[in-house]
């Protein structure tokens, strides 16, 4: 334990120490045969760039497990952990670290494998890779929103930090996945993703039996006005809690319909693409990393250039 306390920052060890209960629940979480509980992870085996992705029907994927099939497109990849709840596999694309996360959806999920993530491995850049649905004129289905900042409308990230905080994603990943769309010319936008616990209710959308709550009609005009471009559900989770402990987080979604324009979903629309910019981009934002290190800097600029 007192391992476990020397790592604390001093601000979070002085509340620690002054909790009533903290003998009764383990400083780094629950483990199951040395590993941690929820991920099963080997944290030697995860890498420095993380794609977190949502086993979702909507996204169309050719198999049942998104890391599976991502893992597919890295050079050696290898499993790295597999629970009931999450799936891991690394491997290196274009000389990048990579490890994909595949688990269920919303940022209450998300918290839990991120925690892990965070806690115990030395990854530093963590990007939401999923599907979405639009919620401005300017966006269409196929099209890919590369996140500049997350719309917080989640009750997970409201645990975390107060309303005012700004879950802003990181300007190097942003600028890495926009260069990639435009080599890959993919159609894609930069700019305000909003994350919600409801999928439906939250965004405008009728449950059981066409309930809506009066205010959540407005919702749609709402996200024109404010700007807001698409929304999904764990965006918050992962770039809140990146952010928060002294890490780059990020989005990049496919589009799949829009209920601002009315056009119609389309299972999949997108995704590809998405995926292709998200390893597109880690691989330059890789070559920002080397030229910045090389150069003896805390951040990159462009005058810096990148790596051959």
């Amino acid at each position: 334990m007192s391992d476990d306390l020397d790592r604390l920052p001093k601000v979070n060890r002085e509340l620690w120490e002054s909790y009533k209960y903290r003998d009764n629940v383990p400083l780094r979480g629950l483990m199951i045969e040395g590993k941690p509980a929820l991920t099963a992870i080997d944290p030697a085996k995860v890498g420095d760039y993380v794609m977190l992705f949502v086993r979702d029907p909507l996204c169309a994927y050719e198999e049942d497990d998104p890391a599976a099939q991502l893992a597919k497109r890295l050079d050696d990849p290898v499993l790295a952990g597999k629970s009931g709840m999450f799936t891991t596999w690394s491997g290196t694309y274009k000389g990048a670290r990579i490890s994909a996360v595949s688990g269920g959806s919303g940022s209450p999920e998300a918290e839990l494998c991120m925690f892990e993530l965070l806690e115990y491995t030395d990854a530093h850049t963590f990007m939401r890779v999923g599907g979405s649905g639009g919620t401005n004129e300017r966006v269409h289905p196929g099209d890919v929103v590369i996140a500049s900042g997350i719309v917080r409308d989640d009750g997970l990230s409201a645990a975390y930090v107060p309303g005012g905080w700004p879950a802003v994603c990181s300007p190097d990943l942003v600028l890495a996945l926009a260069q990639a769309a435009r080599a890959l010319k993919v159609p894609h936008h930069i700019g305000l993703t909003r994350s919600v616990d409801s999928d439906l209710i939250s965004g405008g959308r009728p449950s059981v039996r066409g309930y809506l709550r009066p205010h959540q009609t407005h919702a749609v005009d709402d996200c024109r006005r404010l700007g807001i471009l698409n929304g999904e559900r764990e965006s918050s989770a992962i770039v809140t809690m990146a952010t928060l402990f002294g890490k780059r987080g990020g989005s990049v979604c496919s589009v799949a319909d829009n209920i601002a324009t009315g056009e119609v979903f389309t299972a999949g629309a997108g995704h590809t693409a998405a995926i292709d910019i998200a390893l597109e981009g880690i691989a330059i934002l890789a070559r920002m990393d080397a030229a910045r290190e090389a150069a003896g800097v805390e951040y990159w600029t462009p005058d810096i250039g990148l790596t051959a």
